[in-house]
């Protein structure tokens, strides 16, 4: 199995580890990227990615590594501890570098095929929203099946969580990668994206703007043509 990791972060913390014993006990090819040190742009608006191609990005060659890692993984896992309740800003920006990857405008279809993991930490609270801005956008991606995961570890270091909570991170990690493990090869959006994917469909028949409308006709989706039945 193919895995990447995205972190929100640059240093080894508390949700570096959870994330990498996910993607250790999933077991395969593991590439991990680290924000900002990896890509650290922000969004400036130009909306080039919506109206023309993502390449006209100016931000696009930095990004290519980590597209190609996405495109290629069978696993993502998103990983950020809580800043104020809520992904850290390096997260957010690289996120808001795929809104033409949304289901309303042009998704990749591998994307369908996917599974993905949101994980976040904190010394006390806000794992529920943060993992939310993550999944939010698996889920616009299309990504089939994602599961989520956050801890208060009331410490500001790995080495300060107590071994009772890595004890249960260690049941959690496991829990989590055997789920992944049972649906490798054949997960299968569910009944939620299937029905968003074919609100899209109906309004892509329309067209919302010319470059989604011909990307969505070329692929044969605003036919009887599905992404989680193509081949990507």
């Amino acid at each position: 199995m193919k895995i990447v990791i995205i972190n929100g972060q640059n240093h080894k913390g508390s949700t570096y580890q959870i994330a990498r014993q996910v993607a250790d006990k999933v077991g395969g090819e593991i590439k991990e990227f680290f924000l900002p040190k990896d890509f650290g742009e922000f969004c400036c608006g130009c909306c080039n990615c919506f109206n023309k191609s993502e390449e006209l990005c100016p931000h696009h060659n930095k990004l290519v590594p980590i597209i190609q890692a996405i495109d290629q993984a069978d696993l993502i896992i998103l990983a950020s501890p809580v800043y104020v309740y809520h992904v850290t800003g390096s997260m957010k920006a690289f996120l808001d570098h795929f809104g033409y990857r949304w289901m309303v405008h042009s998704p990749e279809i591998s994307m369908f095929k996917k599974q993905g993991v949101v994980i976040s930490t904190a010394a006390g609270a806000g794992m529920k929203s943060t993992n939310k801005d993550m999944a939010d956008s698996l889920f616009f991606w299309g990504v089939a099946k994602t599961y989520k995961y956050g801890l208060a570890v009331a410490a500001t270091s790995w080495n300060g969580v107590s071994a009772k909570k890595k004890a249960s991170v260690e049941r959690a990690t496991s829990a989590i990668a055997k789920k992944v493990l049972r649906k490798a090869d054949k997960v299968k959006p569910g009944l939620k994206t299937k029905a968003f994917f074919f609100i899209m469909h109906l309004l892509q028949k329309k067209g919302l703007n010319p470059k989604d409308k011909e990307y969505w006709h070329a692929q044969g989706w605003t036919g009887k043509v599905r992404p989680w039945k193509q081949n990507s």
